[in-house]
């Protein structure tokens, strides 16, 4: 005789079946992929609150603005989406089309990638 994964009630019907409901299926995959779902979803909503405060600070194409005040309004340094140098040696530091670039005393300058991307094939 077989046992519910979720709930240990007894399972009648095929053999290879490994829950008595699909709620219990649910219940059972939901607990076991939460934490991954979790982790996912946090990056996620912090990169795009990373996006919303460079937005924000650069209106135009290009703007200069502070580490402080980055930091003020819940921006995350350790998240980004993409690094790009330079030729000059510089690094830029993006959150999707949003990149900002460390200059001296604690100033950082902010662009838009105003870049079309190509049409990729399927």
């Amino acid at each position: 005789m077989k046992y519910c994964l979720e709930c240990g009630s007894t399972i009648m019907g095929r053999a290879d079946k490994k829950f008595c409901s699909d709620m219990c299926r649910n219940a059972y995959n939901n607990k076991i992929n939460s934490y991954s779902y979790n982790v996912v979803r946090n990056t996620n909503n912090q990169l795009r609150r990373n996006r919303r405060i460079l937005e924000e600070l650069c209106p135009d194409d290009k703007a200069k603005t502070t580490k402080n005040t980055l930091l003020a309004k819940g921006f995350d340094f350790t998240l980004l989406t993409s690094v790009r140098p330079t030729q000059k040696g510089n690094v830029y530091y993006f959150v999707y089309d949003y990149g900002y670039l460390e200059l001296d005393n604690d100033f950082y300058l902010i662009v838009k990638d105003t870049r079309t991307r190509p049409e990729r094939d399927v």
